[in-house]
């Protein structure tokens, strides 16, 4: 199993879902910003004490979790 440094899962934190290492930010919240269109810098701008590496780790961390889903299409 990958080792990602910058996600954290703990089930005290967030119901469980990966965040970004210490903070309270999902990596959930992260995609969703990306995909609604938000750049980096705009994402950062709201959350100061991110870097560029977390909201590409959280991209590298999603990317690898679906790489391991069996996908359905009905």
């Amino acid at each position: 199993m990958k080792e990602y440094k910058r996600i954290v899962i703990n089930p005290n934190i967030m119901f469980g879902k990966p965040v970004i290492k210490n903070t309270r930010i999902t990596v959930e919240q992260i995609l969703r910003k990306l995909a609604g269109g938000m750049t980096v810098e705009e994402i950062i701008a709201d959350h100061p004490h991110l870097k560029p590496e977390d909201i590409l780790a959280a991209q590298d961390f999603a990317a690898d979790y679906l790489a391991d889903e069996e996908i359905a299409f009905a």
